[in-house]
């Protein structure tokens, strides 16, 4: 297995309030030192560490898009005309706002997103009229999601990487 610097720079008290926060991101930090057997203090240090090192961001609500109405989800991949349209068309993506997620990747396709739709009309018109006029891009491939069977964070290593 392989080990980022700052996993192996985690000793087991961070990897202990890194599970428990990821858990439940609401956990008061009084209650989370207790079932930890440490100080408040102590914890409220650690948790800054984390934070100020970037491996812990601020703790938000997720949204259930089913709940909301959004029956359509789906990843576009999307090819560009240029390399140098890449800035330009991340920037116009990220003003979509059935855009969720995006991200640069290796092959034919630069970029993939991620769309929430209200239903599969919805979806189209998003690809057709609000992604695929970018200019730069070339042209898209969109892959409808059925699922989502589960979601979780990166995992966290017990034990680190021995050289």
């Amino acid at each position: 297995m392989y080990y980022s610097l700052a996993q192996r720079q985690l000793d087991p008290l961070d990897r202990d309030i890194l599970e428990a926060l990821t858990r439940d991101a609401r956990t008061p930090f009084s209650q989370l030192a207790q079932e930890l057997r440490v100080s408040n203090s102590l914890i409220h240090q650690r948790v800054r560490k984390l934070k100020e090192a970037g491996i812990l961001k601020d703790a938000a609500f997720r949204l259930d898009p089913d709940a909301l109405g959004y029956e359509s989800c789906a990843y576009t991949q999307i090819m560009l005309t240029n390399a140098k349209f890449l800035k330009s068309v991340v920037e116009a993506l990220a003003h979509i706002p059935e855009v969720v997620e995006c991200v640069n990747i290796a092959g034919r396709y630069a970029v993939m997103v991620k769309v929430y739709a209200v239903n599969n009309n919805h979806l189209r018109e998003v690809v057709y009229e609000k992604i695929q006029p970018i200019e730069g891009v070339e042209g898209t491939n969109t892959v409808v999601v059925f699922e989502t069977p589960f979601r979780r964070n990166v995992p966290l290593s017990r034990e680190p990487a021995s050289r």
